[in-house]
């Protein structure tokens, strides 16, 4: 069953969340949030646009299977973590572009990891509650 009032709301909700998601992710290198939280939401807007739209549409819309996000965002947050160890310095240290980005601020290896993290996270749930979805419409076939 679908909600023709569902998906006129997801057209709106689905960008809005994937702009806050993102904030969460930028705001988190300084402040609480970041990428997990980040990547909740985000997941959470395909979600609801799966919920609105069926799955098959927001496989279509992603045009990639989310399980492809998960060692994309593992190898991003793995070079974050060891890219200081080039310098000498030990694991996880954070390391900062000298002049800040307008309207993102200051960049640095902290902001990576995040990005690495909001990744796993999206790949993951989305791979998840997309196979159960996928099964159930099988199961009822």
């Amino acid at each position: 069953m679908r909600s023709p009032i569902l998906q006129s709301a997801t057209k709106y909700m689905l960008p809005i969340l994937l702009l806050f998601s993102f904030f969460l992710l930028l705001r988190g290198h300084y402040y609480p949030g970041g990428g997990f939280v980040g990547g909740l939401i985000a997941a959470i807007a395909f979600v609801l646009h799966s919920f609105a739209n069926g799955t098959e549409a927001t496989m279509k819309l992603l045009k990639r299977k989310p399980l492809s996000l998960i060692p994309i965002g593992l190898a991003l947050s793995t070079i974050s973590v060891t890219f200081p160890l080039l310098f000498g310095m030990p694991p996880m240290t954070g390391l900062w572009f000298e002049e800040p980005i307008p309207v993102i601020g200051m960049i640095g290896s902290a902001l990576f990891f995040d990005l690495g993290v909001y990744l796993v996270v999206i790949g993951v749930v989305l791979t998840i509650l997309f196979t159960i979805s996928l099964n159930n419409l099988e199961e009822k076939n």
